[in-house]
């Protein structure tokens, strides 16, 4: 916590608007829009996953309909395409961020179409703050019509062209989950430039209540706004994400600087015009065999770590989904680690960790 958060929470219960709307949710929605610029519009929600789920929605995602979706990603990017009656395909990742492979997305377009179905929209993920292609995933996205679902939920704070990430989509996802680089404990937002979405992102989250005087639903709705009182802990937030952002680039330097001298090592760089949070940092090690080493060392030493997230396309749930794959996230996963990377780590911490990872490879 930055500091500030308490303040906008005793507002709401000083007022007592504790209710899923209120003073702190305009707000909160206001600072987002403020940090991304772009003329988007926020609706705020109760978690990244209802942003995905009323997203694809409003894409007009369906039973029955296909959905393009990053494999090397966590479940919650695509557990809102079954949530819909839809199917997933998944498309591996390219080397240079990790993230979805144009190439192999062009080829799974065309082979829906040669099929006689075209996919009903792509989720394109920001992988640990990284932002994927954008400009050759959106020139894909637009030569065959097919609307673009933003998943930034680890992205917040990046920047690709110096544009934020979370506005380059038709609909964009932020999330503010507990681990994320800045939180309300449980939350998300959906974005977009289309102001119709985000008041229909709201309408459908409060229920779906039609206009009258009684209670009267026309549409199925979800209880998915986020409250009054969490949205007080975002506002106090969003005063620190630059220093959160700070904090984890520090990280992800330290860590390049002091184990960049071991070849065994390898560090998913920056390319040109891309700016990551560096939500997590990422290591690369030779083999399966040695990123456990290194992973067990750590956990010797109380130290958490943990594997690079296993490619959905492997995970049993979505075993029998179509998928578009070269093998490198696969390869990812199985050589992977991602450090410590908390906000608030000291220096000794830090110390700690790279002692023991030197240990190792020493």
């Amino acid at each position: 916590m930055g500091g500030t958060e308490q303040n906008y929470v005793n507002e709401a219960f000083d007022t007592n608007w504790i209710a899923p709307l209120g003073p702190n949710v305009n707000a909160f929605e206001q600072a987002i829009k403020d940090e991304l610029e772009n003329a988007v519009h926020v609706a705020a929600l109760s978690s990244g996953t209802a942003a995905i789920h009323l997203g694809l929605e409003l894409l007009g995602v369906g039973k029955g309909d296909d959905v393009i979706c990053q494999s090397f990603t966590f479940s919650a990017s695509a557990n809102p395409i079954a949530y819909l009656g839809a199917a997933p395909i998944f498309i591996d990742s390219e080397r240079d961020t990790w993230n979805m492979s144009p190439e192999l997305l062009r080829k799974a377009i065309e082979s829906g179409i040669k099929e006689g179905k075209k996919p009903k929209a792509i989720i394109a993920v920001h992988l640990y703050g990284m932002p994927y292609k954008v400009a050759e995933i959106r020139a894909v996205a637009d030569e065959f019509e097919i609307p673009i679902l933003e998943d930034s939920a680890e992205a917040l704070g990046s920047s690709y062209n110096n544009i934020a990430c979370g506005t380059f989509g038709d609909i964009g996802v932020l999330s503010f989950n507990g681990n994320k680089i800045i939180t309300t404990s449980g939350g998300g937002a959906l974005v977009s430039k289309n102001k119709s979405y985000a008041e229909r992102a709201v309408f459908l989250a409060t229920q779906a209540r039609d206009d009258a005087p009684h209670y009267q639903h026309s549409n199925i709705g979800y209880n998915y706004r986020m409250s009054n009182v969490l949205a007080g802990i975002g506002r106090g937030q969003m005063e620190v994400l630059k220093d959160r952002v700070s904090a984890r680039r520090a990280n992800h330097q330290y860590y390049l600087e002091t184990l960049n001298q071991f070849e065994e090592i390898e560090f998913l760089s920056e390319p040109k015009g891309y700016f990551s949070n560096r939500w997590l940092s990422c290591i690369l090690t030779p083999s399966f065999e040695k990123r456990e080493k290194l992973r067990l060392a750590l956990l010797e030493e109380n130290v958490e770590s943990r594997p690079l997230w296993k490619p959905l396309h492997l995970q049993p749930i979505f075993k029998t989904s179509k998928q578009f794959v070269d093998g490198t996230s696969a390869s990812l996963f199985d050589r992977g680690l991602c450090l410590p990377s908390g906000s608030n780590l000291t220096n000794e911490e830090l110390e700690r960790v790279v002692a023991t990872i030197k240990n190792v490879l020493s």
